[in-house]
């Protein structure tokens, strides 16, 4: 009987641990691009007198009107706790307006206003100039194959988004 040989083995664990060492820099990477772009766009927003957290429940309102805060707290990936306080700084700024849902007096929904219709267009301006200088130098079949890497990665974890055409 033939001995089998251990020279490939090594050569796995180190092909395994040469791929772990990438996953880890690219999680890396991601998150250092997210913190950074973060930073960038609430030292852009601070003047206007919001934040990040806020502009994302803004965008959902309008995106979404008549939402609830539980419905919002969703598509924000944020808790129904923290989508309350950011509603009620946006309520308080006359960003949006809140009501009693139509159907179910116990639901709170919400509306933007026309000054949070503003504020969501000039805020769109200062995110395209941001977003410009990221993907400087990034050609557009490149970021069509990063687009569908990070899609295969989100169906890996079984997070897809649905409105994106899900997993294949």
């Amino acid at each position: 009987m033939a001995k089998r040989s251990n020279i490939s083995k090594p050569v796995d664990e180190s092909q395994r641990d040469q791929r772990y060492q990438q996953t880890r820099q690219a999680l890396r990477a991601m998150k250092r691009i997210l913190t950074h772009f973060r930073v960038l766009m609430d030292d852009e927003l601070r003047p206007q007198g919001v934040t990040t957290a806020q502009m994302q429940v803004l965008f959902a309102v309008r995106n979404t009107p008549g939402s609830s805060g539980a419905q919002l707290a969703r598509s924000c990936y944020i808790t129904p706790q923290t989508t309350q306080a950011l509603l009620k700084h946006l309520e308080e700024a006359g960003f949006i307006v809140r009501g009693k849902d139509p159907v179910n007096d116990r639901i709170v929904t919400a509306r933007i206003t026309p000054a949070g219709e503003r504020l969501v267009q000039s805020v769109e301006k200062t995110v395209r100039g941001l977003q410009a200088g990221l993907w400087q130098g990034v050609t557009d079949s490149e970021l069509t194959r990063f687009n569908a890497l990070l899609e295969r990665c989100l169906c890996n974890l079984d997070i897809a988004d649905e409105s994106a055409g899900g997993c294949r």
